[in-house]
């Protein structure tokens, strides 16, 4: 698949605010910083479309872009860690509780997970429970460029372990890296795939 055109359209901070659901729709989201708008610029080949911030939780809307024409990319608030009041994190929980389970455009959400550390309860607990509503979802490790092959085999392995106490079969999964670019024709080829369907 080839990127020509790539637009914002709008940032919404509720499903009834989000665009008509006219076109399929890819949801990007993962733990604070962990590297989620600047792999949204490398898929669409700009430098600014996401916004990039080193504070954690500066996505606070779930932001669609209008790829092609065709479909929508949607930049989602990160979970976990972020320098948020307790009140904000409980409505942005219940904003994403209503986008996944109701957008009914939506034809994968990309979990990301820095493939350098411990798999983490935020990680384990979301993509559990977008398993058991039968959300359909790519794991996207990233960074694995910080990781000498040996490391990044035996973290995948660490993540699939945890996974497998709850899962009988794991979800499809992607390596990336903003640094070499790897990862990115895998993406888009999940997405061209999923627009198939």
């Amino acid at each position: 698949m080839r990127i020509q055109t790539a637009t914002f359209v709008k940032s919404s901070s509720k499903l009834s605010q989000c665009p008509p659901p006219v076109k399929p729709e890819f949801a990007f989201i993962g733990r604070s910083n962990v590297g989620k708008s600047s792999l949204i610029n490398l898929l669409v080949g700009q430098r600014t479309l996401a916004k990039i911030s080193s504070r954690p939780g500066k996505t606070q809307t779930m932001n669609h872009f209008e790829v092609n024409g065709a479909w929508y990319l949607v930049d989602l608030p990160g979970y976990g860690f972020a320098s948020v009041s307790q009140a904000t994190r409980a409505a942005w929980s219940k904003m994403m509780e209503n986008y996944f389970l109701k957008r009914e455009n939506l034809a994968c959400v990309f979990v990301l997970v820095d493939c350098r550390i411990e798999p983490q309860q935020s990680d384990l607990e979301f993509i559990n429970w977008l398993g058991g509503n039968n959300v359909p979802m790519t794991l996207v490790f990233t960074k694995t460029d910080k990781l000498k092959n040996n490391q990044l085999t035996q973290s995948i392995l660490r993540f699939k372990k945890e996974l497998l106490k709850v899962w009988d079969e794991l979800p499809p999964f992607v390596l990336s890296s903003i640094k070499t670019k790897k990862g990115k024709v895998e993406i888009l080829g999940v997405i061209e795939e999923a627009m198939k369907r």
